[in-house]
């Protein structure tokens, strides 16, 4: 009898907490009615550091020159000059001679992360103390910059948005969705809601005082990956991490499932390194292990076990579908699909997180280190 409440108690808890973290996401990543304006003036620097040709990638990187903003100039940082990205950010600079934007090409070795590499001339270059860093792969709505602005406090020390996957043209599309947008930015919109949020890499928005009085960019390569040292840098200050309501999307194409699982091996060592006791409770996360439990409970106390886990699977799923289609994110037909898939690999990703240490990004093989570093 304990082992059946002890089973429906984790149950009743674990399908709480989702639902109600669907309810705040779906609070907080509401679509703007219309575009905000800024709430202060303020010159920004747009760093944004490319590589290759993504999916979608001369629509992102246009989007860049299309906000709404007054005093922006954009930074485009690539590492070699003979990356293919090239010709396609010289010719966006060209056909946009209104917006001030430069092409800055070389790579400083500051770090293992190629990324951070990458954005330091970028950051070194900027004209304006207000500095953006947004990944290549980002769409940016036209009032992007307001919206980053707008959800500046007194005691904030970065502003972010986590991605949003949109426009999947297939199952490993909707399976990335379903890691990025019912379970990833939905349990990070929890987490700031309560006041414990984090950074995220994909965007953010930096005063330059706030990083310099910790080292500058360069402190950033503290972790091996670069959200990862600003949230600790921010919480060194005394500061909080923010998010931007109605997060910023990226569109996402055709996808394959080694690159969708590659991806999010590489995100889970990355989080188990950096912030281990945040991570041990990820293996419980999903819908398995409450349906597990459920199903328990339900056979040790003589009640229908395929009743019971309809039910839940209904409540549960509905959750994120409701969440989903508030924040008016992709649905179709593979949604529940995907999401049922990706509730099945959560515990085997856990798993991985904690039995590899090497990954490859961008082409760099890499390996973390116990403390989170490379090795």
């Amino acid at each position: 009898m304990t082992m059946i409440w002890l089973a429906a108690i984790f149950c009743a808890i674990a399908t709480g907490a989702h639902i109600a973290s669907c309810a705040v996401a779906a609070l907080r990543c509401r679509p703007n009615r219309q575009a905000l304006a800024a709430p202060f003036a303020a010159p920004v620097t747009l760093v944004r550091p490319v590589c290759g040709l993504d999916n979608h990638v001369e629509e992102t990187l246009r989007s860049s020159f299309e906000l709404d903003h007054a005093d922006y100039e954009i930074l485009f940082c690539v590492a070699s000059a003979r990356d293919p990205v090239v010709p396609l950010v010289e010719r966006l600079i060209a056909r946009h001679p209104r917006v001030p934007a430069r092409l800055l090409i070389g790579d400083d070795r500051v770090s293992q992360n190629p990324k951070l590499n990458n954005v330091v001339k970028g950051w070194e270059a900027a004209a304006h103390d207000w500095i953006v860093i947004a990944d290549s792969n980002v769409l940016m709505p036209r009032d992007y910059i307001a919206r980053l602005l707008s959800a500046w406090r007194p005691d904030t020390g970065l502003v972010c948005s986590p991605p949003i996957g949109s426009r999947p043209d297939d199952l490993w599309g909707e399976l990335e969705c379903g890691f990025l947008n019912t379970y990833q930015a939905r349990w990070q919109y929890f987490a700031d809601t309560i006041g414990a949020g984090f950074a995220q890499g994909k965007t953010m928005l930096w005063r330059r005082e706030t990083l310099e009085a910790a080292g500058g960019i360069r402190a950033l390569g503290a972790e091996l990956a670069e959200d990862a040292a600003a949230t600790k840098i921010v919480a060194h200050a005394g500061l909080r991490v923010r998010l931007v309501d109605a997060p910023f999307r990226q569109p996402l194409g055709p996808r394959r499932a080694i690159d969708v699982w590659n991806r999010q091996v590489r995100w889970a060592r990355l989080r188990r390194a950096s912030f281990p006791l945040f991570f041990i409770p990820e293996i419980v996360s999903g819908a398995l292990f409450p349906l597990l439990a459920a199903a328990y409970a339900a056979s040790a106390a003589s009640v229908s076990v395929s009743a019971t886990l309809g039910a839940l699977a209904l409540v549960w799923y509905g959750a994120e579908y409701g969440l989903a289609r508030v924040a008016r994110w992709p649905l179709s037909a593979l949604s529940p699909v995907a999401w049922m898939l990706r509730d099945l690999l959560l515990p085997v990703l856990w798993i991985e997180a904690w039995i590899g240490s090497d990954f490859v990004w961008r082409g760099t093989h890499m390996r973390i280190a116990d403390e989170g570093r490379t090795a």
